[in-house]
């Protein structure tokens, strides 16, 4: 598992710190194995394929009726003030700040009835795609982490992970790069900021390598002798992959932007700065990062975009937050689908929960778990359509209610894997299915 650290520190209202919590938006998939994930794809005739997800997260729990979901009829205190604009698929309307996206809704789909958030600042749920109660022993692992026991890298020296999520020290959920019943030899490996500057083993640069490779390894020889535990098979494993990355140009060369045609960096948009000290992270350059890592032959890729908190000063916060993710977003999916990338790269927009109907005293909204949405996008699914709707205030599911397991279903699905048949085994050996039981991928996309 790589992450890759912001600068900047900020909390929630609830005092989650913002940036470690930024980082359990890892798409964990359950832990699901790359032995697995091989067969699968074999089984489905794609081994030549590479399978990829994008996992974009609006951590702090966006406000579902200002962006995809509006209520122009509904009273003033609900509706807000943004009005809807037709897109290119005839029916679908979204907020006027997404004009880009306007424009190419017919290559994503909007589910407007997600349902079954906890209500806390927790991305527990998009992390795993189940609810944090009666987890296993050890807990749920995150998908780098199983992939780093089982050298999960498609290609040699690419990690199989990236998290483009700032982290701190507190952790508000267990770890947030948590190998849970895999053990602490593969939790996350963190190189800082744009993942270059920390990209060495313990101190060590890839010039001096060769001199202390000999040396290592008569070490983890006496280890291997002495340690009964199986913890040096999962430090030995670590050390490989780091030291694959090290001596490796290719995650390199795919985290340099400057490799990347100007004008489609200009599409993209650049890093832009913070403007408020609450550790919001707005780096558009991620949603560009994102498809040259994937292209790379990294399998999972989460972005943390943005804050959005907003107990205060709602509408005055989109319409700084809403222009940037319309830009970042628009050009992620357009530039899939140039690339011939949509059908193997699916994208999946979300944050924890929703927010309340009624606007609040200081033209904010609060938490509201009762409803949500989710965008997605690629994945060789049938898209330009919506899925569910809410009641007149968007305060309740009032058709299709869609959970958290059954999108991580979906993207299952398209991994080239049965969700129900294909299982994991935890700390007692026993096989734990990829999603809770029910949970189904969604008939309208695949």
């Amino acid at each position: 598992m790589l992450t890759i650290l912001g600068s900047r520190e900020g909390r929630f209202c609830d005092g989650v710190s913002r940036r470690n919590f930024l980082q359990l938006g890892a798409l964990g998939l359950g832990g699901l194995t790359l032995p697995q994930l091989l067969e699968a794809e074999a089984r489905a005739g794609t081994g030549k394929s590479h399978k990829a997800i994008i996992n974009i997260f609006l951590a702090g729990g966006p406000p579902h009726q200002d962006m995809f979901d509006l209520k122009p009829d509904a009273p003033k205190e609900v509706r807000g003030e943004f009005r809807p604009i037709k897109t290119n698929v005839p029916g679908l309307e979204i907020c006027e700040l997404f004009p880009q996206l306007a424009k190419c809704a017919d290559k994503y789909s909007v589910i407007r009835s997600m349902v079954g958030a906890a209500g806390g600042h927790d991305a527990f749920q998009c992390h795993t795609g189940r609810a944090p109660r009666n987890q296993p022993a050890g807990g749920w692992p995150s998908m780098g982490a199983t992939l780093s026991k089982l050298h999960g890298n498609t290609v040699p020296g690419m990690p199989a992970f990236v998290g483009l999520a700032p982290v701190t020290g507190h952790r508000p959920w267990g770890d947030p790069g948590q190998a849970g019943f895999l053990g602490p030899a593969h939790s996350a490996f963190k190189p800082n900021k744009e993942g270059k500057d920390d990209m060495v083993l313990n101190g060590i640069s890839s010039s001096r390598l060769d001199e202390r490779r000999s040396l290592l390894t008569a070490f983890d020889h006496f280890r291997r002798d002495v340690d009964n535990s199986g913890s040096v098979e999962g430090l030995d494993t670590f050390h490989q992959q780091a030291l694959a990355m090290l001596t490796s140009s290719r995650l390199a060369e795919a985290l340099d932007l400057s490799k990347e045609d100007q004008k489609l960096r200009d599409r993209y948009g650049r890093g832009f700065p913070n403007l408020k000290d609450d550790g919001s992270h707005r780096l558009l350059d991620d949603f560009l990062m994102a498809r040259r890592l994937v292209e790379a032959g990294v399998r999972c890729v989460t972005i943390a975009f943005s804050r959005w908190d907003w107990h205060g000063n709602n509408f005055g916060q989109a319409r700084e937050e809403f222009p940037l993710l319309d830009k970042g977003l628009s050009a992620l999916i357009e530039d899939l689908h140039a690339r011939g990338m949509d059908r193997d790269v699916s994208v999946v927009v979300w944050g924890e929960f929703g927010r309340t109907p009624k606007i609040n005293k200081d033209a904010g909204r609060d938490h509201w778990p009762n409803v949500s949405f989710a965008l997605l996008a690629g994945g060789g699914m049938r898209h330009g359509q919506v899925i569910g709707a809410t009641t007149r205030d968007a305060g309740e599911c009032a058709d299709r209610p869609v959970k958290f397991g059954d999108v991580f279903a979906t993207l299952y699905q398209r991994l080239g894997l049965n969700p129900h048949s294909d299982m994991v085994n935890d700390l007692t050996g026993r096989p734990q299915h990829l999603v809770d039981p029910g949970c189904e991928p969604l008939r309208e996309l695949v």
